[in-house]
């Protein structure tokens, strides 16, 4: 079942096009990496998913509806970019932190239900990070932060989630470890992931789909399909050189 309708939606600042003529479509439980170059659109192209800015032209539908009368945005869940990054000096606790992702859901100032402090346990199991509950955002590594913020996202029950490089700023052991996590909850909860990467050694071993993305929709398709230098060389705009993360090299 397609849950993300994009149709020729465009956007502009000014007289600068940022995407062009983009119509794609994202189905229930699929596993999908948003390809793309550094300033390809591939951030915008979310923000406009998640209704944080309008399209200047065409129409986006989300879970069958037009944007304009969704309203359920519990079940879209966002990590941006940088997580790891969090500032020091945040004073939340991990279970603090997990509970904001019930913010949108509640009155301001109420209280917690037993019903959410239970969201938020099983959030907090699904991140494993139970055992981190009262520990400050300052104290925790960059891939402890990682699953801290999945869990706020997970814990409204989101039918999608929504990641922008969230694993900028971590190692490549803290990486591989991370995307291991997400084909889990993508195996195990049929979650839909849209992951965010101009990374390509990201994109083989798990995704189930492809879209890449410079100003124009220049592949929608498998992994497989996506690495091979023609396709590559398209989004890039260069000559491309491949290396497989864990295929030992290929060269184009």
């Amino acid at each position: 079942m397609s849950i993300i309708d994009l149709r020729g939606v465009e956007y502009s600042i000014g007289d600068q096009e940022i995407l062009k003529d983009i119509t794609l479509e994202i189905n229930e439980g699929e596993y999908v990496a948003l390809l793309g170059p550094n300033g390809g659109g591939k951030s915008t192209l979310v923000r406009l998913i998640l209704g944080l800015i309008k399209p200047n032209g065409g129409e986006i539908e989300i879970f069958g509806k037009s944007q304009r009368e969704f309203d359920e945005w519990y079940k879209i869940g966002y990590v941006p970019q940088n997580v790891s990054l969090f500032d020091n000096n945040f004073p939340l606790s991990v279970y603090e932190t997990v509970s904001l992702g019930l913010a949108s859901q509640k009155p301001w100032f109420s209280m917690l239900s037993p019903r959410d402090r239970e969201l938020i346990e099983e959030a907090m199991d699904s991140a494993s990070i139970s055992d981190l509950r009262d520990k400050n955002l300052s104290d925790l590594s960059g891939g402890q932060r990682q699953r801290v913020m999945i869990a706020r996202a997970l814990v409204s029950q989101p039918k999608v989630l929504i990641l922008d490089e969230p694993s900028t700023g971590v190692d490549i052991t803290t990486q591989h470890k991370f995307y291991q996590f997400l084909k889990k909850l993508n195996d195990e909860k049929s979650l839909t992931i849209i992951f965010i990467t101009h990374d390509l050694g990201v994109i083989a071993d798990d995704v189930t789909h492809v879209l890449a993305v410079n100003q124009n929709l220049l592949f929608a398709g498998t992994a497989e399909e996506m690495l091979n230098c023609e396709a590559v060389s398209e989004v890039y705009g260069t000559k491309a050189h491949l290396i497989h993360h864990h295929c030992g090299g290929h060269q184009c």
